[in-house]
């Protein structure tokens, strides 16, 4: 009961934290204590395993009349051990859910090499010392109980044999039981089971942080799992090769098409690509927020060619600027950017036009190996925290957006006199932890809001400076998010966490736009080339949103596949047997479509599995990069 408890603790504080999530219009009290009874459920598989050998030592000791006295010590800092790392889990999964709505898995130890920079980070947030005392105060609590449970006074009262076999066969039992989580014989439990409502956040309440990390890590080594093998490679092929209007060429990779510009020349343009961390398109008043948030941002906006129907590739910073740069999605929890290879990338083909290809960060370029990724990948210049004074440094994220965005003035107007360039700016300041210098003034009061101001004001300040240099006339700004932020979520797949905005501005330019088709972040790299009129090779799943139009878009929640247009959502977990998800989401519909529409589902579903599967593809064969020509 003690072990139970504590896990309860941990489900309850996420329950209070994450309250906002739940719109008690739809939601039932029963709804709530369902959810919390299935939490019971899946602490018990986790207690049992660890109980599991404990059990069995008292049996074993009990029948053949062996000493306790050194099993006490050994069974005391076996569950205190054990328990405490369980807990700790439980502790680092509230802040973890809070950020990418969803439970602890595998993907947050994708840091590891750089655990110096996320522990900073994370002591450098003031709500995770908030949870760490707690967390101290509750262990030391554990261990003086556990202490008093397991005195040797307390276990060695004298009972009858056969009734200490009955009750040692009895807790054995239910710890079988416990283990499996289920009465049935067909399977234990899992995941999915967790799932019993239409409310995405109590359908995730239930899970047990300690469980979801297990599940994936050994999902993780799975053979099967390591290469993606969603549907026969040759199908995925024809049907990639098919929407995206591939024509037959000499070209090795199955996907690899010239693009030729028109014939009307200009002069070549320099791009200046700022990624915008955690920036929703659900932060901008355009798109319903009411606070005031992103003013630059939707002013600017009115005055550019704006998409509104745009996503971003998966969860994490890495894929925004994967994605963005290089036009491939992500793959369920593996990181793009671990292991360097050679793309045709937008950097690659520029390059092959005279761009010099430079990238702005504001922290360390070696996290996520970005900057040794992006150096491979012919950019020839990484501006990152190393460069700035240190003095300008306020936290483990370098120094403040605006700081480096004036930082980078004065290299650009150095690197307009040689010719045209392609800048990447990454910014950070959204990300905790936050800080926000004494010289700005926000309206709102809430730090999360102020930092949003704080990031759109960065921006500004940044076009300001820029208006007032030689390059600035002759640039295509392009603006979009490295991904959103878990803000409303209605389904598993939190869309506000992949809803971005999509901006392609050009001074002087008086030809405001709307573009509602669907798009992502893979269709930036082909659609900037095809404002520049530069030919340039596409071997990617990107297309120009200007001329051409996907049906769907692909989206990765780490453990699920997410496929949608301007109105329905597919959600396809990565869990073997699970049922697919089909919503109406433009009506914030929360009624499961998947058996109404089939067809549409199987549609959906083998539009998104043949991309991911062709992108396997080149990577499993390193067709990544195409050489070629490309002088117009």
């Amino acid at each position: 009961m003690l072990v139970l408890s504590l896990f309860t603790a941990f489900r309850l504080v996420l329950l209070f934290v994450e309250r906002s999530r739940i719109n008690f219009n739809e939601v039932q009290t029963s709804d709530i204590f369902s959810a919390l009874l299935m939490g019971l459920r899946f602490d018990l598989v986790i207690s049992s395993y660890l109980l599991a050998l404990p059990a069995l030592l008292l049996f074993v000791f009990d029948s053949f009349n062996l000493n306790k006295r050194k099993l006490k010590t050994f069974l005391f800092y076996w569950i205190f051990i054990l328990f405490t790392l369980a807990y700790l889990i439980a502790a680092a999964d509230i802040p973890y859910f809070g950020q990418f709505f969803t439970r602890f898995s595998i993907t947050a130890f994708e840091w590891l090499d750089n655990a110096s920079f996320v522990f900073s980070m994370i002591l450098q947030e003031p709500k995770y010392i908030g949870i760490l005392i707690p967390f101290i105060i509750l262990i030391y609590l554990f261990y003086r109980i556990l202490k008093h449970i397991l005195n040797l006074k307390e276990i060695e009262k004298t009972f009858p044999v056969y009734l200490k076999g009955i009750v040692y066969l009895l807790c054995l039992t239910l710890i079988f039981f416990g283990i499996r989580g289920r009465f049935s014989t067909k399977s234990p439990i899992r995941v999915g089971t967790a799932y019993f409502s239409n409310d995405a956040f109590l359908n995730q309440l239930g899970l047990n942080p300690v469980f979801t990390l297990l599940r994936s890590y050994l999902d993780s080594q799975k053979e099967s799992n390591k290469t993606l093998n969603l549907m026969d490679e040759n199908k995925a092929i024809d049907l990639v090769k098919k929407s995206l209007n591939v024509p037959e060429s000499t070209f090795k990779s199955p996907i690899a098409r010239l693009i030729e510009a028109d014939s009307i020349s200009k002069p070549k343009q320099n791009v200046v690509l700022i990624l915008m961390e955690s920036m929703s398109a659900a932060k901008m008043t355009r798109h319903g927020n009411q606070k005031n948030l992103t003013p630059f941002l939707d002013s600017l906006s009115q005055n550019a060619q704006y998409f509104n129907h745009i996503y971003t590739a998966g969860t994490h910073t890495f894929n925004g600027i994967f994605s963005t740069l290089f036009s491939f999605p992500a793959l369920y929890r593996r990181h793009a950017m671990k292991q360097i290879q050679h793309h045709n990338g937008i950097s690659s083909e520029l390059k092959k036009h005279g761009y010099h290809n430079i990238y702005f960060c504001t922290h360390d370029e070696q996290f996520d190996n970005v900057g040794g990724f992006l150096m491979a990948n012919d950019f020839q210049d990484v501006i990152s925290q190393k460069d700035y004074p240190l003095s300008a440094v306020k936290t483990t994220l370098g120094v403040p957006d605006d700081f480096m965005f004036e930082f980078a003035i004065p290299i650009l107007n150095e690197k307009s006199k040689k010719g045209p360039f392609f800048a990447t700016i990454m910014t950070a300041s959204d990300h905790g932890p936050y800080y926000i210098p004494d010289y700005f003034k926000a309206k709102n009061e809430d730090i999360k809001d102020q930092i949003v101001e704080y990031a759109d004001w960065s921006i500004q300040k940044f076009f300001k400076m820029a208006a007032k240099t030689n390059w600035y006339k002759n640039t295509l700004f392009v603006l979009i998010a490295d991904h959103g932020a878990s803000m409303n979520v209605s389904y598993e797949i939190p869309l506000n966490y992949f809803h971005s905005p999509l901006i392609f501005f050009q001074p002087g330019d008086t030809s405001a736009s709307i573009n509602s088709n669907i798009g992502g972040q893979i269709d930036v790299f082909p659609s900037i080339m095809g404002k520049l009129n530069l030919s340039y090779i596409n071997n990617t799943l990107g297309i120009d949103l200007n001329k051409e139009k996907r049906p769907y878009i692909f989206i990765n929640g780490d453990d699920k596949l997410g496929v949608l247009d301007t109105s329905m959502l597919l959600i396809l977990r990565q869990e073997k047997n699970s049922e697919p998800l089909l919503f109406n989401y433009a009506k914030l519909d929360k009624t499961n479509y998947a058996n109404e529409q089939k067809e549409k589902v199987q549609e959906m579903e083998n539009y998104g599995k043949a991309n991911l599967q062709v992108y396997q593809y080149l990577l499993k064969n390193n067709l990544l990069f195409e050489e070629a020509t490309t002088d117009k």
